[in-house]
């Protein structure tokens, strides 16, 4: 991972790089057949380079199932894609790892056949956050990877850290900040709401989200950069030209490790925890592998590893897991975090993007 941070990669790919080998595990013995086989959608670059090396292979051998995996574009395209071609009765991947928006529309079209609970044997272990689910209920998406923006500084500027995401607010910081430059990536609405409206939930209405656009408009005099560049964000804090801000945990930490004066704290309010789903589409008939590929994905040795390794999150309660403290408090917290509120992005997307570009980025 060392020097990865710098290169200004995508986040799906800094998140993929620096995997090792995985032990195989324990697996039902069924499907071992060596004519099974698995179409899985990842992101391109170091992620799926990763993936292909070290994940699919152990997969494969604990399993007998055969990972053809396919590089899916950022964005919402892929969802386009699996849509279209559900349609005409095909699926360009059976398993596809999908953003937290995508997996929410690709319900309203009945896009993903629902998973099987039972078959999924930690499902119980799993975090509420990570489970996608239709509105009857049926399971339409498990938690893939996860990972969490915090409150970050520069320690030369910053000897102590700030406690609470008020600081962004805080008229000393006039001109200090870097903020994520889009509403539906920055989930800074729901920080707002979590710092001063007593939770997201204020933001149910449309009188809410106004209000708390109206509050984080206040926080404009205090941003230096808007930034879509993650790498000119870096680049910034470690100088100190730009000394606070909201960055990635993990990313921030290998900075910090490699010797740059830099820390991420998780405020009181929480991190912002994002994540990524495994969904099936419904064009596929490899029903019986996608669930043995989820299972093998949500297990705990396989959750610690790419804590260890990758820097994701678990997707697992932390009992299930081996991480020491050290290892869990350097990918994760103990703080409840913030949960984007994903479903605005699909139901209020042009409203929310309206109203950000007249109050905040105009």
């Amino acid at each position: 991972m060392k020097g990865i941070h710098k290169m200004g990669i995508s986040r799906r790919k800094i998140l993929a790089a620096g995997l090792t080998g995985v032990g195989m595990l324990a697996v039902p013995s069924i499907l071992r057949a060596q004519d099974r086989s698995l179409k899985v959608g990842v992101y391109g670059g170091y992620f799926k380079d990763s993936f292909d090396e070290n994940i699919f292979p152990e997969f494969t051998k604990a399993t007998g199932i055969a990972v053809e995996s396919v590089a899916e574009p950022t964005g919402e395209a892929w969802l386009v894609q699996l849509e279209q071609a559900a349609r005409a009765g095909q699926a360009p991947a059976d398993v596809s790892m999908m953003s937290q928006v995508a997996t929410l529309k690709g319900q309203e079209t009945e896009l993903w056949t629902p998973l099987d609970p039972a078959k999924i044997g930690h499902y119980d272990d799993l975090l509420p956050q990570f489970i996608s689910k239709y509105p009857d209920s049926r399971v339409a998406g498990i938690g893939a990877v996860a990972w969490y923006i915090t409150l970050v500084t520069n320690t030369d500027t910053y000897p102590e850290p700030p406690d609470s995401w008020a600081a962004l607010w805080d008229p000393e910081n006039r001109d200090r900040l870097g903020l994520l430059a889009l509403v539906s990536n920055s989930f800074l609405l729901e920080v707002t709401a979590k710092t001063f409206m007593g939770g997201t939930d204020s933001l149910d209405t449309e009188e809410g989200q106004l209000a708390a656009f109206e509050k984080l408009a206040e926080v404009k005099p205090n941003v230096r950069l808007w930034y879509r560049d993650e790498a000119q964000f870096e680049q910034a804090l470690k100088s100190g030209e730009i000394p606070m801000g909201q960055y990635y945990h993990d990313v921030t930490g290998l900075a910090a490790a490699d010797g740059f004066p830099v820390r991420s704290t998780f405020p009181k309010e929480g991190g912002i925890q994002d994540s990524g789903n495994w969904v099936l589409t419904r064009a596929s008939d490899k029903t019986e592998e996608a669930h043995v590929f989820i299972d093998y994905m949500s297990q705990p040795e396989i959750q610690s590893l790419m804590s260890r390794k990758v820097g994701t999150a678990p997707t697992l309660r932390r009992d299930t897991l081996d991480l020491t403290d050290e290892e869990f408090s350097a990918v994760s917290s103990e703080i409840e975090p913030i949960i984007p509120r994903y479903d605005l992005y699909t139901t209020k997307s042009d409203w929310l993007n309206q109203k950000w570009t007249e109050m905040i980025a105009g």
